[in-house]
């Protein structure tokens, strides 16, 4: 078994994104900016932006946070949306989901401009991603791509089963495995609550991706010898023995699984770290008017 190791790997795709800023900077590009609106105190997402904020610092970006209380209006969502599309020294930015239940998060996904989109979340992006065009690639699924690709693991022929189907991992990522490209060109089946005999589908898997928000609910019973176990999920579980009360779990029961697994992603630790860099690629790619001119 080997770690597919998302601190070692974001640690070095952020040292080359650095890199590439400063000589970007020194050639006389502005320093790309990247905006995050959080409503509410949602503890995990809490955590989540300020490691945004906090990667942002580190690698040459200006980053700039907004913050709404829970009982923000729709309107006045929508609102900060449009002023951020409007700045033009804002390349990029994200609205932090989960929103609450009285927001609707299409309806403000779709507010946003494709071209600040750096999530990868509009319609226009997912369309474009879908048609193998240049896109924001949705920044979980960028950032599994690039473990595999950084591992060398082997897409093309494989079957590739994804457990959720998300619009947010599990669909994105069931495109991207199955186009005429590497990492792709795999056999992909995608499964849900749904699924019936989801272990016996699970067991043909040669790399498993699971995103299903259940902590622990992939055993060694739903892994054949070798697969590759891709670990989305990110739970909060009660943990008395922890002095924060609580400890992180994923959706793969990892020591049950990693004895049988080829790679496997560790949470945390893992493809949470990749997302981040996902998000900084995107964004970097707004300021040099990459995707959209």
């Amino acid at each position: 078994m080997q770690l597919l190791d998302g601190k070692a790997i974001s640690s070095q795709i952020k040292s080359e994104i650095k890199a590439e800023v400063e000589q970007w900077v020194a050639g006389g590009g502005k320093k790309p900016h990247l905006a995050a609106i959080l409503v509410g105190q949602d503890g995990a997402s809490e955590t989540y932006v300020a490691s945004k904020i906090r990667s942002c610092e580190e690698i040459g970006f200006t980053s700039t946070l907004l913050r709404f209380e829970a009982d923000i209006t729709e309107a006045q969502l929508l609102e900060a949306v449009e002023s951020l599309n409007n700045d033009p020294d804002v390349d990029g930015f994200i609205v932090q989901l989960p929103l609450p239940k009285h927001i609707s998060e299409n309806t403000v996904m779709e507010a946003v401009n494709p071209a600040k989109d750096v999530d990868g979340f509009h319609p226009i992006n997912v369309g474009r991603m879908c048609k193998g065009l240049p896109a924001y690639i949705s920044a979980t699924p960028f950032g599994i791509l690039e473990m595999l690709i950084r591992a060398g693991i082997e897409t093309s022929g494989k079957h590739c089963v994804v457990i959720g189907r998300s619009q947010i991992v599990g669909l994105p990522m069931s495109i991207l495995m199955q186009r005429n490209t590497y990492p792709g060109n795999a056999t992909v089946t995608i499964t849900h609550s749904k699924t019936q005999n989801l272990k016996e589908i699970c067991q043909s898997a040669d790399i498993l991706i699971v995103a299903l928000g259940r902590p622990e609910f992939v055993k060694a019973d739903y892994v054949k010898e070798g697969a590759v176990v891709v670990d989305v999920g990110i739970t909060r579980v009660a943990d008395a023995t922890k002095k924060s009360g609580f400890s992180i779990k994923g959706d793969v029961d990892f020591n049950d699984v990693a004895p049988k697994a080829s790679f496997i992603t560790p949470v945390p630790g893992g493809v949470g770290l990749m997302t981040i860099c996902g998000l900084l690629t995107n964004t970097f790619k707004a300021a040099k008017k990459e995707i959209y001119k």
